[in-house]
């Protein structure tokens, strides 16, 4: 196991662990997003695992060389018929992680990730063997919660963005499936390689923690942790699910940034401000998504997001279902995190 993949994972899990879960997952493992955060972690695991791996992906070259040269690999997207045919051929389980998270206009997102995982769906209905599917979606699909204790996911969902609603009608087609599936909402998703919640890294490191003013709790979730799910539920035998995923007693969002603050061993001030204030941020990011500059980490569509009262999910007996172990606590995975970031040199040395 490598050793990134070693800080990544949650304990006790090693590879013995690995390599029996991998065995339980009927195989050919076919998998989409493999190059995205949450799917390079995810490929890491199945090939330490000893998993027949097939991928979808669009370019081969941001593939690790090492990992590449262990799987087959289809070129190709969501919108390409002939790729997914190729892809979905013979697969004994799909893990769909691919999706669009950022984008200006609404459609974007429903081409991604309605429209894609709709085409997915039908590839995969076309096969003599319909392969178990695992969606992953997110906590965007079932909208924030009214309340600090969070949505279960039998609730009814509200999406309150762009991206939540894509995801939602995802969740729908995957729903209409022939074959076993189960869907994942895993909440706001932090660890090594992530580039979303390393902007909070990178102001903690900077000395200013700014976050919405009011009352707002998060659920939160390690990715080695959503890594384990994944596979957890691709080796379960239920069908037609929803979880929820993520550390089962949410933070309110001032002690969760100041727990990051300290698991850095930074000095920083974490401040409250006007709501008005990440939506101005939101219109610029727009306006930068017009110049090109696709990486962005505000648009409206997040401010609109980051200005919900509660983004909190009712996660117990989702971990419970899966057999998943306690999830890693937000302060020992940030203090991997951090030490990640400082290691691959995105974040400058800090008192440590």
């Amino acid at each position: 196991m490598s050793a990134s993949l070693e800080k990544s994972l949650p304990p006790p899990l090693d590879v013995q662990d690995l390599t029996a879960l991998c065995a339980a997952i009927p195989q050919p493992i076919g998998v989409t997003g493999a190059t995205g955060f949450v799917g390079s972690h995810l490929l890491e695991a199945l090939v330490a695992g000893g998993a027949a791996v097939r991928l979808l992906v669009r370019d081969p070259k941001k593939l690790p060389t090492a990992l590449a040269s262990q799987v087959e690999v289809v070129v190709g997207d969501l919108g390409d018929d002939a790729a997914l045919q190729q892809f979905a051929a013979g697969l004994g389980t799909v893990l769909h992680l691919a999706g669009l998270v950022r984008a200006r206009r609404e459609e974007q997102f429903v081409a991604a990730n309605a429209v894609g995982t709709a085409k997915l769906v039908a590839a995969l209905e076309k096969t003599a063997a319909k392969p178990r599917f695992v969606y992953v979606s997110s906590l965007a699909a079932a909208g924030p919660s009214p309340n600090p204790e969070g949505r279960a996911p039998e609730d009814p969902p509200a999406p309150i963005s762009a991206y939540g609603r894509s995801k939602l009608a995802g969740e729908r087609a995957v729903a209409g499936y022939g074959g076993s599936w189960v869907i994942l909402r895993p909440p706001a998703i932090y660890g090594p390689r992530d580039r979303d919640v390393l902007q909070f890294f990178k102001m903690a490191s900077q000395g200013w923690l700014f976050y919405p003013r009011g009352e707002r709790y998060i659920t939160v979730a390690f990715v080695g942790d959503v890594v384990l799910a994944v596979l957890r539920a691709a080796a379960s035998s239920r069908s037609g699910s929803i979880f929820h995923l993520g550390e089962p007693t949410p933070y309110p969002m001032g002690v969760l940034l100041q727990t990051l603050v300290e698991a850095g061993k930074v000095r920083a001030r974490v401040v409250p401000l006007p709501g008005l204030i990440f939506r101005v941020a939101g219109l610029v990011g727009d306006g930068l998504h017009l110049l090109g500059f696709r990486d962005v980490p505000m648009t409206s569509d997040k401010a609109s997001e980051l200005l919900a009262r509660h983004w909190t999910a009712q996660t117990r007996s989702s971990l419970s279902a899966l057999e998943l172990p306690e999830p890693v606590p937000f302060r020992q995975g940030a203090v991997l995190t951090w030490a990640w970031y400082r290691r691959e040199g995105w974040l400058p040395h800090g008192k440590i």
